[in-house]
């Protein structure tokens, strides 16, 4: 018999008053009373955060899905006063922020959850999405590392600037960069096994038990976790740090060669600089910010041996985990924003996209009475 289904049909409190007109009293009147109170307020924390997921993926696709694809529009037209070297880079950021917000946030945490009997929960079709979840959320991650080089090369060494901050060198690392970690990713194919098989059918993915009894499960998490979480904000806090320190030696050289000559005009040298740190640090450093709380989690729940949760949402290191992937989702979406806030020629771009619906249906609206 379940008796946990029978205590939660019953008013708590109506128990409570039960026990006190018994006479219980003590540590076991207080343990009954603190453990009926306990599941209530668990199950409470386990309805809010399912609510909280509910709502908030829907909007982030909703926002994330379109902004990114005007990002792509604005810096493909090639309009908005960057090098070609940073526009192919962030480009690929984009795209792979769109692949992310499609194919995580849409297609996993909304349609295979709104609709556990389509054809998104059959075996195979589920594991491919598991596959291209995992590569997409790479290939956001390490486009975002291979633009922190990018600008630190240029910054920092200026022997090798003019033949790595280039068109074709930014191609050739993105391919690059796409084909390692597709090559990568294909063992979480074989990580996941049908949840159940109905009518011969094999329906949803789990954890393959074999593959988590193996040797192999425990090295492979750390791989993964790492190249994924930690090896990247390691990378990225390094470059940034080497960045700071470059340009701030040269723009005390360059202020002290001012100091001694006569001119006071101001130096666009230190203007670009300036614009060029913004951002690089307003990018790297959202990526950085929005997933501190993953990695924090992922050493915590791998030290104490906390991956698995069995159904408990009101665990803290579930609700961390869970915090922790809502806002790295939450870093595929701000570099549109991130772009129009310092970048005026992006911002005019921006402007003029959208208004041109409105300019072309005032346009047809117009031949259409002249016509008349």
């Amino acid at each position: 018999m379940n008796f946990s289904k029978a205590f939660e049909k019953v008013s708590h409190d109506r128990l409570v008053k039960k026990v006190k007109a018994l006479r219980i009293q003590g540590k076991t009147a207080s343990w009954i009373q603190n453990r009926l109170l306990g599941r209530k307020q668990r199950k409470i924390w386990q309805i809010t955060i399912l609510l909280i997921k509910e709502i908030y993926y829907p909007i982030l696709a909703a926002v994330g899905v379109p902004a990114n694809l005007v990002t792509i529009v604005i810096l493909s037209r090639g309009n908005c006063g960057l090098c070609r070297c940073i526009s192919v880079y962030m480009v690929a950021m984009a795209t792979a922020d769109r692949l992310v917000m499609i194919i995580n946030i849409t297609l996993y945490y909304i349609f295979s959850y709104h609709f556990p009997l389509s054809f998104l929960s059959h075996t195979p079709v589920c594991r491919f999405i598991l596959y291209m979840a995992t590569v997409t959320l790479d290939l956001s991650v390490w486009f975002t590392v291979s633009f922190t080089f990018d600008r630190f090369v240029a910054l920092y060494c200026q022997k090798f600037k003019t033949k790595y901050c280039t068109e074709r060198t930014a191609a050739t690392v993105s391919t690059t960069v796409s084909v390692l970690l597709v090559l990568k990713d294909i063992p979480i194919v074989f990580v996941y096994s049908p949840e159940r098989i109905i009518n011969k059918v094999h329906w949803g993915c789990r954890s393959s038990e074999a593959f988590l009894s193996s040797l192999l499960a425990v090295p492979y998490g750390w791989f993964h976790g790492t190249s994924l979480i930690w090896l990247p904000f390691t990378l990225i806090a390094l470059f940034n740090s080497l960045t700071i320190r470059r340009i701030a030696m040269a723009n005390r050289t360059r202020r002290r060669l001012r100091d001694h000559s006569s001119e006071n005009q101001n130096d666009p040298e230190i203007g670009n600089r300036r614009k060029s740190i913004i951002l690089l640090f307003t990018i790297s450093g959202s990526f950085r910010l929005l997933w501190l709380t993953t990695s924090v989690s992922f050493v915590t729940t791998r030290l104490t041996n906390t991956n698995y949760y069995r159904g408990d949402h009101t665990n803290p290191a579930y609700i961390a985990t869970e915090t922790g992937a809502m806002l790295k989702y939450l870093s595929c979406c701000p570099n549109t924003c991130i772009y129009a806030a310092t970048q005026r020629k992006f911002r005019e771009e921006l402007k003029k996209l959208l208004k041109s619906p409105w300019t072309l249906i005032l346009r047809l609206v117009k031949n259409e009475r002249i016509a008349n």
